[in-house]
């Protein structure tokens, strides 16, 4: 009979990247709770997964480029705590507002919203910190423009008015960011409309 712990493995190398991220949650359809802790328990000290965080786990690696072990990737650790919470999860917008190149401050911490409880939670030595936030702000999640939304808020009126943002954001985004911003501009604070439209009549970019 396969044991739970070989189950539980073979599910996780069925992730083709090898970076997935898993919760004890993820594998409650193969037994108890408790024998779901106790089997990635066992894991871990195989050297089979890697405890990366409270109640998530990983497949060790090994960097190519550092030839050392490699860090969670955070992207899959996200997934698998909304998937645990079943909460939504993501950015702020000063972290977007960062990647999209409209300011140089990087934040001390890793900060992200969310609809489930505001907390701390390290993850791969790293400490993130998550904000509750309301559905107007929510409802953004897993849209394409939801980082352009995001920074345009954390920029506020007028900031984001600026025309050194305007024109970044035009240049930089792809043209069907820029139509899913216009399409779900019905959800955008009022304040923000005017400036959505002046960024999506921007340059074309290639996508």
């Amino acid at each position: 009979m396969t044991s739970l712990a070989d189950k539980i493995m073979k599910r996780v190398t069925a992730h083709d990247s090898g970076s997935w991220v898993c919760t004890p949650k993820d594998f409650l359809h193969l037994g108890s709770r408790e024998a779901v802790d106790q089997a990635l328990s066992r894991l871990v000290k195989a050297g089979q997964l890697r405890r990366v965080g409270h109640g998530l786990y990983d497949m060790p690696r090994i960097s190519n480029v550092l030839k050392r072990p490699a860090p969670v990737d955070m992207n899959a650790a996200i997934a698998a705590l909304a998937r645990r919470d079943s909460a939504r999860i993501m950015p702020d917008g000063l972290v977007s507002a960062n990647q999209l190149g409209l300011t140089n401050a990087v934040p001390a911490t890793v900060s992200f919203v969310t609809d489930g409880h505001s907390r701390t939670v390290k993850i791969g030595g790293r400490t993130l910190q998550f904000r509750h936030a309301g559905p107007s702000v929510m409802q953004w999640t897993g849209r394409p423009a939801a980082p352009v939304v995001q920074a345009l808020r954390w920029l506020g009126p007028d900031a984001a008015a600026d025309e050194r943002v305007l024109s970044t954001l035009s240049r930089c985004l792809p043209d069907d960011v820029k139509r899913a911003l216009l399409q779900n501009s019905r959800d955008l604070p009022g304040w923000a409309l005017p400036l959505a439209r002046k960024i999506a009549s921007g340059p074309a970019v290639a996508e």
